[in-house]
Parts: C-alpha cells; structure tokens; sequence
C-alpha cells in the first residue's frame, strides 16, 4: 500500500500516430491518450499505463516509457499491429480532421487492471469507449480521486455508457464543444451545473488556446492560457492536460479547491509545452524549472486588484 500512496494509474490508448500540420509532418509516431496522460502524470508521481500494444509496438518506445518512471507491467501485449491513427491540422489548430483511424488491437482491448494496481489512489481514465471506463471502474478498490475523459464520438455513440461514467467520477474531462454537445445547450456555466446534478463532483472544460474553466458545485475558476507563440502540433494537448492535473494532485495529495485550481493551470501549462513540438518531443525535453517557470508568468496573466474606493465614486 505505501508504494501506491502517490501512483497516478492512467488507462488508454497507445498508438502510431501520422500527422501533419502547417508546421511540418511526421509518420508513425508516439502517440495515444494514455500515453500523453502517463507522461505528463510522470513529472510528480510514479505512473501506471493500461493500455493495449501490438506486436509491432517499438521497442524505442517501450524503454522511453519505462525511463519516465512509467510502469509497462500492466499493458497488454497483442498479436497484430498496433492502434493507428492519422489527419492533420490547419491553421485553426483546435480541429483536427481524422484522415484514417485503424483500430487494430484497440478493437480487442479488455482492460483488466491487475490485483496490485486496484487500490491506486488516483486514476485517470483516457479517452477511451466508456464501457471500457466502466469496466475499469468497477475494478477499482478505495480511489480517492478518479477523473476521466471523454470525446464527441462517444457522446455520439454512447451517450448511456457516458451517462453511467460520470455518475461515477470524482471529475469529467472535456472540451467546450463536447461539454455543449452532452447536455444539449450553447451556455457552458448551465452545461457545467446539469452536469454536476448527474452525480460528478466537478467538470473541467478545456477551451484550448483560451484556457480551462474549472466547476465544482461551490465554485467556478477561469484558468488564463500561456500566450503561446510557439506551435507545431496540438495532438495529445488535453491528454496531457489532465495527466498532468491529476499527478500534481497525486504529489501534493491535497484535493482542496485552492490545490485544484493549481493543478488546473499546471495542466494548462504542461498542455503548452506539449504543442510546442510533434508527439512526445518537448515533453522529453522538459525540465521541471520550466514547468514551475511558465506556471508563474500564467498565474501573473490573471493577477490584478480590486477597484479601489476613489476609483468607485467615480463610478457611481
């Protein structure tokens, strides 16, 4: 049990990745939800992957994970290649446009999470089917905080499935279109608050380059975005968002809501980084002082004082 104290356990997709943006293109390259999420997770707590892997699955990348304090014990190894994604990007580079996807092994995916690992104390469930997220749900013992993610095409695809994941949560994961999507609405402070009424403890609403918004049922707190100039590929951006804000809360081991809003703009931060290059590139460059660098000039974006009295009578 001591060991598990501040492990992160992250279950999702591992893949090859061929992508191309107006910044350049590359084929065949490491990519996935739970790998983004496992890496960024990686930086403050030891982490677990699930995730399913083919049997061309490279080596290179296996020793990768492992050398970030990731631990592979837990994956599953598959006859036939492993799960392939492609599309690319233009310069709206909150869209991406899916050019093929090819299952493969992910179409066999049966997640068991091994007797060891079900006491993990955070979780973070990828962007998986949310049956598959069910599936690990109930294989869980004692979490004490479990965040998922999710995406349009299971809103689309499995809606009830979703609806039973986030009944079951601590937080839901998504993006502002998706948030929109899933409770049928255009205002997203509503979509956040009927949301939360479906059983979830909060929701975090990704809006890309403009931040994140956090709602619990108390509170709302707007995360400011690092003004960005440097950008070449945004894959993998939310997914290590989240890995991100649940290894710092794995470190820390404070859920209160001053910690969360932290975590919040740590995972910001770190989905800043992550752009800045193709796959995991930059992550593999980044340095903790960076991290702890960017985090101050993002929380000096949002800093200013409250109109003073002189100030008031001139606008009464």
């Amino acid at each position: 049990m001591g060991r598990l104290m501040s492990t992160v356990l992250v279950v999702g997709t591992i893949a090859l990745d061929s992508i191309k943006t107006p910044f350049g293109e590359k084929r065949e390259i490491l990519g996935g939800s739970g790998v983004y999420a496992a890496v960024a997770a990686s930086f403050f707590a030891p982490t677990e992957l699930i995730g399913p892997v083919g049997s061309d699955f490279p080596a290179a990348h296996l020793a990768f994970l492992q050398a970030r304090r990731i631990g592979t014990s837990a994956l599953q190894k598959l006859d036939g290649p492993t799960f392939r994604w492609g599309g690319y990007y233009e310069y709206d580079m909150n869209q991406a446009h899916t050019l093929e996807t090819r299952l493969n092994v992910l179409s066999r995916f049966d997640p068991a999470v091994p007797e060891n690992l079900r006491t993990t104390p955070y979780v973070f469930l990828g962007n998986i089917d949310p049956a598959l997220q069910l599936k690990v749900i109930s294989q869980l013992k004692r979490t004490k905080l479990l965040i998922a993610d999710t995406m349009n095409f299971w809103i689309e695809s499995k809606r009830a499935q979703l609806h039973e994941v986030i009944k079951q949560v601590d937080f839901m994961v998504m993006n502002d279109g998706e948030i929109r999507q899933f409770m049928e609405t255009p205002n997203i402070p509503l979509a956040a608050r009927r949301l939360i009424e479906l059983g979830c403890r909060g929701v975090i609403v990704k809006k890309g380059e403009h931040g994140a918004i956090c709602f619990t049922a108390g509170s709302t707190f707007a995360a400011p975005s690092y003004p960005q100039e440097l950008l070449r590929d945004p894959t993998g951006a939310g997914d290590s968002f989240g890995g991100a804000l649940i290894g710092y809360l794995a470190k820390t081991a404070d859920l209160s809501d001053d910690n969360l809003r932290r975590a919040v703009v740590i995972g910001s931060v770190m989905a800043s980084f992550n752009i800045e290059d193709f796959s995991l590139e930059r992550l593999k460059r980044l340095k903790r002082k960076e991290l702890v660098e960017r985090f101050e000039t993002v929380r000096g974006l949002a800093g200013f004082k409250k109109i003073p009295p002189a100030h008031l009578t001139l606008l009464a």
